[in-house]
């Protein structure tokens, strides 16, 4: 049986296809307020500015690639058993060829049913708009986890970070609870590693090593020793 190899993947990752992240200087939240566009009162107020949000976000992903880093971890599969953990709601890793991915934050190619969270939709063109509705005839909304909504899959990740024989974090910082806790989940003996350029904070972790590089160049690296 191959090791389990758990990896927490965030908006750094990403960064580097050409993506915007959320949080760092000259993201989206610096040109959209969050209150508009990500919560539950939003969609209540208009649903036009809404999808409009996120369907420009849509299209920047379908024009984006995986990186080395995606296909870093897909190399990793070579020899671990490698579940990925991500924050991200675009599907470059999924892209980039690995196969056992899981959002915590859902994903941005999909849409679901405004009544009924569990019909969910691969979106066939790079829209949603008004009039597009489910199976019950409710609007359908992006499967993305709003500001102030519960994370579903918060369970399960941390039941994933429970099994890891090795543990990665790679492009977050480590700001957005509950995610940022997962790994606190994982057992308190096994190696884990932390890949970011920034100064990212975290404290009382035993067995962390630190590589300050971006995504792109660190995890290629770490790959490589790892399947020595």
């Amino acid at each position: 049986m191959k090791p389990k190899l758990v990896v927490f993947t965030g908006a750094g990752i990403s960064a580097e296809s050409g993506i915007k992240t959320f949080r760092d200087s000259g993201g989206l939240w610096e040109e959209f307020d969050i209150n508009e566009v990500a919560t539950p009162q939003a969609w209540e107020k208009n649903q036009t500015l809404v999808l409009d949000f996120y369907n420009k976000r849509r299209k920047q992903v379908l024009e984006a690639k995986p990186n080395k880093a995606h296909y870093a971890l897909v190399e990793l599969e070579k020899k671990y058993d490698v579940q990925i953990i991500t924050q991200n709601i675009d599907d470059l890793h999924e892209r980039a060829g690995s196969k056992k991915v899981l959002h915590l934050h859902g994903e941005i190619t999909k849409s679901r049913s405004s009544v009924d969270p569990s019909l969910t939709y691969v979106i066939s063109k790079s829209e949603i708009k008004l009039g597009d509705t489910c199976e019950k005839g409710s609007q359908l909304r992006p499967h993305i986890v709003w500001f102030g909504e519960t994370v579903p899959m918060m369970d399960a990740a941390n039941a994933i970070a429970e099994m890891a024989d090795i543990f990665i974090v790679v492009g977050t910082s480590m700001a957005v609870y509950p995610a940022a806790g997962l790994i606190d989940s994982s057992p308190q003996q096994i190696p884990k590693y932390l890949i970011d350029p920034s100064d990212v904070k975290v404290i009382g972790l035993s067995n962390l090593t630190v590589i300050k590089e971006k995504a792109s160049i660190g995890l290629p690296k770490l790959a490589s020793e790892l399947l020595k």
